[in-house]
């Protein structure tokens, strides 16, 4: 793995998403629009969103960098172009990493003007200090960008990319405590939701939600969302074919 090769992956990515201005509209407008409509449909109920803003404030960018990287990663082997690549010096690791750093940039972006928009004008009430909402919210917007990498390699189509987010995304989103408390799941059910990454996500962000101290349990959720990231930036690098058949 060479760090020069990274950053250059990097700023290929960034040069062409610089090009593409709805790719970027969706990645930095989107959620913020999100958060509006949100803000407005619990007008007469701030307490409500309090309650659900912080964790709608990780999931949305986890939502959409999934999505975006996912089909952005998809697009570079139908088209060829991750074949050309590796037969240079570049390896998978550097072109994970590389997309990994470039999108892991966007990410911050988006989670600093959603948190700006939210905990600013919107009036967001969340008893933590806003750095550490904006770390957990990049975290996961992280999480989104290393799992939609992971699951492109099983994907042949754009299309087929697009369908992991209701297969592989929504259950994670029914299960993972914003909709209804985990403790109050079947067993069967609550196993489950402590296997998925995005439980401990939305974990995190109701406890920072609730509690301004740095505990235990947000120490834990941002361990497992990080090494998540991880996990599944190394299995990309290992399961990534060189292009779709």
């Amino acid at each position: 793995m060479s760090a020069r090769l990274v950053l250059a992956t990097a700023r290929r990515v960034l040069a062409q998403l610089r090009r593409d201005r709805r790719t970027v509209a969706l990645l930095l407008v989107v959620p913020l629009l999100l958060l509006l409509l949100l803000r407005y449909v619990f007008t007469q109920q701030p307490a409500v969103f309090d309650r659900v803003g912080a964790p709608l404030l990780a999931l949305f960018p986890f939502l959409t960098m999934f999505l975006v990287t996912s089909v952005a990663m998809l697009r570079e082997r139908s088209s060829g172009t991750l074949e050309r690549l590796l037969t240079t010096p570049l390896g998978k690791a550097d072109l994970l990493l590389g997309y990994a750093l470039a999108f892991g940039l966007v990410a911050v972006a988006q989670t600093v003007l959603a948190s700006a928009l939210a905990l600013g004008p919107l009036g967001l009430d969340v008893a933590a200090g806003p750095l550490l909402v904006v770390v957990l919210a990049v975290l996961d917007a992280l999480l989104g960008t290393a799992l939609g990498l992971l699951l492109s390699a099983f994907a042949r189509t754009e299309f087929q990319a697009v369908q992991f987010l209701p297969a592989f995304v929504l259950p994670q989103l029914l299960l993972c405590g914003l909709f209804a408390a985990r403790d109050a799941m079947a067993a069967p059910l609550r196993w489950l939701s402590a296997a998925f990454p995005l439980t401990y996500a939305v974990d995190g962000m109701q406890q920072l939600t609730v509690s301004g101290a740095l505990t235990s349990d947000v120490v834990r959720d941002l361990v497992v969302v990080a090494c998540c990231c991880l996990a599944a930036l190394a299995l990309g690098a290992a399961t990534l074919p060189r292009r779709t058949a």
